[in-house]
């Protein structure tokens, strides 16, 4: 531990309110979850009770808000030195590191249990991995340990289609897969797109991001290579019964877009981009959030086509 860490530990009254605790528990991440598990969950081949469903829903978003509560509860180092988190909740000092904790592990527990009983052991197994692997394995070790923290914890990102689709069905298969595979190759063009970006600030950090230990002409290599198996992945799915029209309309034209993008940032060097203000970098940053969200609104949109009698 630091001593910036342990001036966070120094017991002092809180000054938390309700807003300061939502956010602690990441809300933007924890709405992509409940959006993709959503996804997953209605794509499924299988009829579930709305009670059942929206319950299942709120503790995979409790979950996910555990594992974004154990994340600021180890980071607050980090996140202290960084401009664009030092206005969070603990950083900031309006939440306690024990606070976090505290909440972190008693959501974790409550949305693992619910989970069992709303729907069935293999979701609430497969939430308690993420939650593990997430608020554990990623935080605590890998983060501050590889630069490809963001390839192999994009995991943890990239279940929650796979747990709604086992609420649903009990089991897992093809489609869900896929689907794992959009969002864990999606990570890292998003996250690195950002981390050229804001590559000093990770360095002045001590996080060993793809750009701060390969550095950037690496990292664009990269950015384009996972862009490229993006597309492929996401356009695989347009060969399983999930995915209809909308889906493939929306796969095609967003994966163009995604891939053109990831080019200009690609064949760009780091005096130009230094030169452009990263124009390109947020672009890419900008449109993968969109990316996402089009291409998994448009496979709830052929559920709901198929749910009206739409082949």
């Amino acid at each position: 531990m630091t001593d910036l860490t342990a001036s966070l530990d120094a017991p002092r009254e809180s000054e938390a309110t309700v807003r300061d605790f939502y956010a602690l528990m990441k809300p933007r991440v924890m709405s992509l979850v409940i959006f993709t598990a959503l996804a997953g969950m209605l794509a499924a081949p299988a009829d579930l009770h709305p009670v059942i469903g929206f319950a299942s829903l709120l503790c995979i978003a409790v979950g996910a808000g555990a594992s974004g509560a154990l994340n600021m509860w180890w980071e607050s180092d980090i996140d202290s030195r960084m401009g664009r988190t030092q206005n969070r909740p603990i950083p900031s000092g309006r939440v306690t590191r024990d606070e976090a904790l505290g909440i972190g592990v008693g959501l974790s527990l409550i949305s693992v249990v619910m989970l069992a009983v709303f729907a069935n052991i293999l979701s609430a197994v497969l939430l308690a991995g993420t939650i593990a692997f997430y608020g554990g394995f990623y935080t605590m070790w890998l983060k501050r340990r590889t630069p490809q923290n963001i390839v192999i914890g994009g995991a943890a990102g990239a279940i929650p289609p796979v747990i709604g689709w086992t609420v649903a069905t009990g089991s897992v298969a093809v489609e869900p897969l896929l689907m794992f595979a959009i969002i864990f190759l999606w990570t890292p063009p998003h996250f690195w797109a950002l981390a050229l970006w804001k590559r000093r600030e990770y360095t002045e950090a001590e996080v060993p991001m793809l750009p701060v230990v390969a550095g950037p002409k690496a990292t664009r290599v990269q950015v384009m290579v996972y862009s490229v198996l993006l597309a492929l992945s996401s356009l695989a799915l347009v060969f399983t019964d999930v995915a209809g029209p909308a889906y493939t309309v929306t796969a095609i034209i967003t994966n163009a877009v995604f891939c053109w993008l990831a080019w200009t940032v690609y064949r760009r060097d780091e005096q130009t981009a230094q030169a452009e203000k990263y124009g390109a970098e947020k672009k890419l940053f900008a449109f993968s959030l969109t990316y996402l969200a089009l291409i998994f609104a448009a496979l709830l949109i052929d559920a709901a086509l198929r749910s009206a009698g739409w082949t």
